[in-house]
């Protein structure tokens, strides 16, 4: 992981890593970004101007250099453009140019990048670090499961929109899928245009990158990886959570470090110290996920009627959709918290059950702390990640919605009896904890993605010679 500089001197190889702006993606490449400085590489990590400026005070931060580019809407980010396409346009444009400026600047650092790490949503990177000769590698936030779908949708084999609503879909290294197993914005492509173009064009200039990394562990999904590793150098490097929750190989890393929401992750822990293990129901929609107000009052309702204690993170922009007096009426068995960590949560012994929209991050998770989940998914990948996880990893229950797509309180209320109650809980237990172990394996040293982490950083080391 060493070359020379221009004086003969050695120095570690410098890799940049540029993340899309949103929690989600932050998060997993800032843990995968720990592991290569764990390692000895040099990183500098790259986000935008507006979220930078706008962390919460006394966020953490991680142990190495954080830069800056400009999505070309500093004073507001996403809200404050006209429109998703416009902002996504512009953020391309003006990203594009301010990251010009940072490598430049770089450059002349003494420690200049060798190579970029950036986030498939935001190809035009790679455009911009071949331009400077740099390596790259596509980082994938989605599982590969879901990548394969997407790419399938690039290449035309899966036409969009469906011809046929209802027929099966089989697609190589996949099971048979129904429609409503593809993630929203393919089974229904006009309802965010502009988001699935951006998914759907992670593979615009693949053939460039020199890696494609995803941010899943080989054994999770080894026959989507198998097959996708016919087509590119596809490494899997995950799960990338902070390591005290895993192997514990990186000291005092509990958290992932710049965090864009105010915890109350003491209240949280003191709370389910009261309880036995396994008796508590953690209900949680991610970053950004917002429930229509129906659904809100379904699961209002079944967190009533369940016989479990609750704890529910609500963020503050969800909290006027809660039924009136909700919280004081059902204090006695619940919590309602604005945010907290997520991995202390789910990996205190009170959690028996992680009731979600299975976003990659949080079916991640519960997959590494093997919590079981019930799944209720809103968009995007969503769906696919909950079939997978009923269906293939068998580490959960999808929910049933009714004919107009919400679920009802009764359909979660016996969810939740399954997993905390029956015999069938006690199998989904036993695959979950399975996967927790596999999980942990595999970024322990010498594991398939610990293995893969080394690769990469042998070969970048190898071609600066």
């Amino acid at each position: 992981m060493a070359d020379k500089n221009e004086n003969g001197n050695r120095r570690r190889s410098h890799l940049l890593v540029v993340t899309y702006p949103v929690q989600g993606h932050i998060n997993p490449m800032l843990q995968f970004s720990k592991r290569l400085h764990h390692k000895g590489a040099a990183v500098t990590f790259v986000v935008t101007n507006f979220l930078f400026n706008t962390k919460p005070a006394g966020a953490a931060l991680p142990p190495f250099p954080i830069e800056t580019i400009s999505d070309g809407y500093d004073g507001g980010g996403i809200v404050s453009a006209e429109s998703i396409e416009a902002y996504l346009d512009r953020f391309e444009r003006v990203g594009s140019e301010t990251l010009r400026d940072l490598l430049r600047r770089l450059s002349f650092s003494g420690e200049p990048v060798d190579g970029v790490v950036y986030d498939g949503f935001m190809p035009w990177v790679l455009d911009v670090a071949k331009e400077f000769g740099l390596m790259g590698a596509l980082y994938f936030t989605q599982s590969c499961f879901v990548d394969n779908i997407y790419f399938h949708v690039y290449r035309g084999d899966i036409e969009v929109p469906l011809p046929v609503p209802e027929k099966e879909i089989v697609l190589p290294g996949l099971p048979p899928l129904l429609p409503s197993d593809l993630p929203s914005l393919v089974y229904n492509s006009e309802s965010y245009p502009a988001f699935f173009d951006m998914l759907v064009n992670q593979f615009r200039n693949i053939e460039k990158a020199d890696w494609v990394i995803c941010n899943t562990f080989y054994e999770l999904e080894e026959e989507v990886v198998d097959w996708m590793r016919k087509k590119w150098s596809i490494k899997t490097i995950g799960p990338n959570v902070p390591s005290n929750y895993m192997d514990g190989r990186i000291e005092d890393d509990r958290e992932y470090g710049f965090s864009l929401f105010k915890s109350e992750g003491e209240v949280c822990m003191k709370w389910l110290d009261r309880f036995p293990k396994a008796s508590v129901v953690y209900v949680s929609f991610g970053s950004l996920a917002a429930l229509n107000l129906h659904q809100m009052e379904e699961l209002a309702w079944a967190l009533r009627l369940t016989n479990s204690y609750f704890l529910w993170v609500v963020r503050e922009t969800e909290a006027e959709k809660l039924p009136e007096n909700f919280v004081e009426e059902t204090v006695d068995k619940g919590l309602v918290v604005s945010w907290c960590s997520q991995l202390d949560v789910l990996s205190h012994d009170a959690i028996g059950c992680f009731v979600t929209h299975c976003g990659w991050n949080s079916t991640l998770e519960a997959l590494s702390l093997g919590v079981p989940m019930v799944a209720i998914p809103q968009w995007s990948d969503q769906s696919t990640n909950a079939k997978c996880v009923m269906d293939i990893w068998k580490s959960g229950i999808k929910a049933p919605a009714d004919d107009t797509g919400i679920v009802r309180r009764d359909a979660v209320v016996n969810c939740i009896k399954v997993i905390m109650e029956g015999e069938r809980g006690n199998e989904i237990k036993r695959n979950a904890a399975k996967w927790g172990v596999l999980a942990k394996q595999a970024v322990d040293d010498g594991g398939s993605s610990d293995k893969n982490i080394d690769e990469i950083l042998a070969d970048l080391s190898l071609a600066l010679k």
